[in-house]
């Protein structure tokens, strides 16, 4: 059987978002606070704790 464990050290850098100098910035869809993405940007945006702590969640759920 394989265990999982979590780090708990210091998250990882999460892939160079689509960034833009101008323009709206989209709102995270788990606590509202604007991300590093374009809010012309389709699909869930999530700020980038929100997307840690879902990768955190998701992980050992496998």
């Amino acid at each position: 059987m394989t265990e999982c464990y979590a780090d708990p050290g210091e998250p990882e850098a999460a892939p160079a978002p689509p960034l833009t100098q101008d323009g709206p910035r989209a709102a995270c869809v788990l606590c509202g606070k604007p991300t590093e993405y374009p809010a012309s940007l389709p699909g869930l945006t999530m700020c980038p704790v929100c997307e840690w702590q879902e990768a955190q969640r998701t992980a050992c759920s496998g």
